[in-house]
This record gives C-alpha cells, sequence and structure tokens, in this order.
C-alpha cells in the first residue's frame, strides 16, 4: 500500500518542512509583595494585575480594634487573611505571578509557604509608618531572597527622601530604594522590573561564583 506523499500528512511528531516551531510557553516567575498592615499590598497586585485578581479580603470588625491598626488617615474597611494574587505577562518569554502576603503579624506563619519559589520580592512601605515595615525587611534578609524597598507615595508625595527612608529602614547599599504609586499600573510595573533585576543580578553571580 502507497503512502500519500502529500506534504500536509505528519507521522508521529514529524513537522512538516518550512512549518513554524510551535510557540515555547513563557517562563513563569514568581514574585512576592510584601509589607506591614495597610501599605498598600492588595491595591499594588490588582494594579498590575492582567486578570482579576484574586483577594482573600474579609471585613474588619470590632473585634480587631486594638489589633489590626490601618492608620489614621485611611478608608480601610477589609484586610487580607490569607493572600492575593495577579498575573501580569512581560512579554512573549516571561510571565509574573506575583503573591501579596497578609500584613498582620498573627498571619506570619503563611509567609514561609508563600515565599517558596519566589525569585524576589518587593518590600511595600508607608513612610507614616515605617516600623510595621522592618518584620518584612528582616525576613527578606534573613532568607536571602533578592528584595526591593518600595515607598509608596499614596497621594503622590512623600513624607521623608528616599535616603532618609533607606537609613531608617537600615538596608544594604545593594537593596534598591525606590518610590512608587500602589494605585497607578506603570508605577507599579517600573518597581517590579526593579525586583527583576535584582533578581538577575543574584541568578548571575550565583552562575559565575
Amino acid at each position: 500500500m502507497d503512502f500519500d506523499p502529500s506534504a500536509n500528512r505528519v507521522v508521529g511528531t514529524a513537522r512538516i518542512p518550512g512549518a513554524p516551531a510551535p510557540k515555547k510557553a513563557p517562563v513563569p516567575v514568581k514574585i512576592i509583595v510584601a509589607g506591614g498592615f495597610g501599605v498598600g499590598k492588595t491595591t499594588t497586585v490588582g494594579a498590575i494585575s492582567e486578570i482579576s485578581p484574586l483577594t482573600t479580603e474579609a471585613e474588619m470588625t470590632s473585634e480587631s480594634v486594638g489589633i489590626d491598626d490601618p492608620g489614621q488617615a485611611t478608608m480601610k474597611t477589609g484586610t487580607t487573611v490569607a493572600m492575593d494574587f495577579g498575573v501580569l505577562t512581560i512579554d512573549q518569554t516571561l510571565k509574573l505571578y506575583i503573591f501579596g502576603t497578609p500584613g498582620q503579624t498573627r498571619f506570619a506563619f503563611m509567609w514561609d509557604d508563600l515565599v517558596k519559589g519566589a525569585l524576589g520580592a518587593l518590600v511595600v512601605v508607608d513612610t507614616n509608618r515605617i516600623d510595621d515595615c522592618y518584620p518584612a525587611v528582616d525576613y527578606f534578609e534573613r532568607a536571602g531572597l533578592p528584595f526591593v524597598v518600595g515607598i509608596n507615595t499614596f497621594n503622590g508625595q512623600m513624607s521623608y527622601s528616599v535616603d532618609e527612608v533607606r537609613w531608617a529602614l537600615a538596608v544594604r547599599e545593594d537593596v534598591p530604594v525606590v518610590s512608587f504609586d500602589a494605585r497607578f499600573r506603570a508605577s507599579v510595573r517600573d518597581a517590579l522590573l526593579v525586583v527583576l533585576d535584582q533578581a538577575l543580578d543574584k541568578a548571575i553571580r550565583m552562575k559565575t561564583s
């Protein structure tokens, strides 16, 4: 029995000569958005995600008074009790999976699971509540995970300069400190690109060492 020599015939996994190669799936990269309570982590994830972000918001009730302090100048009525999740495609080769951590100390036990497999982190800082950001900075320093300090300007203004925030947090000189506005996609994108640069720098150092 003769086989049809047609160019459309494909045997097994053979590909027709001249046909375009199948597109490779983009490389998945896990990024963490962390920080203290009420600093803008959920807003950050929601502003950049190309899908409707997954959030685990619970309403703040009178039971949380004295435990969760959202600050004086805030309209915050909900709080993240597990995580936030969003997705951002950088290009055809790279896709970010963004996980936002809960900010309250009582949910800190979840961080280890959320951080597994992550290549870098953005630590969101509210300059009016610097003390709330120390635990996140300490966590990533101990974990050895590349991170960037992102000062959330909220209303477009900063109470302190970048250098003053660096001094207050006592972060190393090789840790970038940048300002961004968690409400705006382009601003969040720029901050996350700095995180990617940090992760790439570490990968290159490890490869050459």
